[in-house]
């Protein structure tokens, strides 16, 4: 098996970088909209709820920062 590495079209690259970009914005703004539905709940009945909700939103900024890396990566 070789390890040989192929250049790739630096068309490709911008490309993924742009759509990755774009997809950490969608999911920081995701991250944002789960925080917002959080506060009303919190103090309540729901505690179980309120702490799934708060790990989904640490899920999403780990994945928002990944993909920022990601595209760090590919510029």
């Amino acid at each position: 098996m070789s390890s040989t590495r192929r250049t790739v079209d630096p068309d490709v690259i911008r490309s993924a970088a742009a759509e990755l970009s774009v997809a950490a914005d969608h999911v920081d703004r995701y991250r944002e909209r789960v925080h917002g539905l959080v506060l009303p709940l919190q103090g309540g009945n729901h505690d179980d709820a309120v702490a799934a909700m708060y790990e989904a939103e640490r899920a999403l900024r780990t994945a928002s920062r990944a993909l920022e890396r990601a595209v760090k990566l590919l510029r």
